[in-house]
């Protein structure tokens, strides 16, 4: 069976790191699935998801990375084209990648102890997101 449900945000931008552990367990309790995958998908070209240990300093870090290898004042092609200023946004969501699967045992993600599950959004602006969040299994 597959149950298809969203989680909605608003963020910031700018590398802003969210934690959406308890929006995706709870997606999964409500779809009464007791095993299978969840997968979670950012329809977005400068977002992503990954799973960190959402405490400020490994936050800190991810974010100074993103600083260090993609840094928002290069040129970017994608800025002389648009005149958006996001060329860096777009190359940081295609690196981290738009979707994070994980398996769930008995109504529960099988994350480990220190493993959350991270909206990290990178545009240079505030924005209004919606996610897929879709529930596989028995």
């Amino acid at each position: 069976m597959i149950k298809t449900l969203s989680i909605n945000l608003k963020t910031q931008g700018n590398a802003q790191v969210i934690d959406i552990t308890r929006q995706a367990a709870e997606a999964v309790r409500d779809s009464t699935l007791r095993s299978g995958i969840v997968t979670i998908f950012c329809p977005s070209a400068t977002s992503g998801l990954t799973t960190i240990e959402y405490e400020n300093g490994v936050i800190s870090d991810l974010q100074r990375l993103f600083d260090e290898i993609i840094a928002p004042n290069r040129e970017y092609l994608h800025n002389l084209r648009w005149g958006d200023g996001n060329g860096h946004s777009h190359v940081r969501a295609a690196l981290l990648g738009p979707s994070l699967t994980v398996p769930f045992v008995d109504g529960q993600l099988t994350l480990g102890t220190w493993q959350q599950i991270v909206f990290v959004d990178f545009d240079n602006r505030a924005r209004q997101r919606s996610l897929v969040v879709q529930v596989m299994g028995e």
